[in-house]
């Protein structure tokens, strides 16, 4: 497992430094209360910058951060200090345009929200337990467009689409 490469969590944050949808793989940040230090202290450590088109790499705390900044959006990947880097920024890109694609070009908190599940299941496909398991946006937002059904754009969609499916087969 040592030779797979792994992430810490992934962030993503508003401009105020507040979640819009995060996900942990390690328990280096055992309490809520750690998790929420650690992402505002990577928010203000980084908040000065101006990473745009391309990704910023900092050390921070013992920890690889790769980060990039979209309209109100910040995306963050943490990886530890072993950790190659060029990975992390894979992952991170393979995220971005993830989103940029489910949110068709869209890229701000109002319409994140609007998906967050399409978001969260984005996270999924790209991490599990900390394994990078993809890094091609394209290919990350086919796999979470597939697990919906023709159409639906949210969960909440793909339920009242199924509903009635599963109803006529009780009648």
């Amino acid at each position: 497992m040592e030779s797979c490469p792994s992430v810490k969590n992934i962030l993503l944050l508003d401009s105020e430094g507040k979640r819009v949808a995060v996900k942990y793989y390690t328990d280096d940040w055992p309490t809520l209360s750690a998790k929420l230090a650690f992402e505002k202290s990577v928010f203000v450590k980084t908040q000065k910058a101006t990473a745009g088109a391309e990704a910023e790499i900092v050390m921070f705390d013992g920890h690889i951060v790769v980060y990039k900044f979209i309209q109100d959006l910040h995306f963050f990947v943490t990886g530890g200090e072993e950790e190659n880097e060029l990975i992390l920024a894979s992952v991170l890109q393979g995220f971005t345009d993830a989103v940029d694609i489910i949110l068709r070009n869209n890229v701000d908190k109002r319409t994140a929200l609007e998906n967050l599940d399409l978001i969260l299941l984005c996270l999924d496909e790209i991490v599990d337990g900390g394994i990078v398991l993809e890094t091609e946006g394209s290919v990350i937002a086919e796999k979470v467009s597939a697990h919906g059904i023709e159409g639906a754009t949210s969960l909440a969609e793909q339920w009242i689409n199924i509903l009635p499916m599963e109803m006529n087969v009780f009648l």
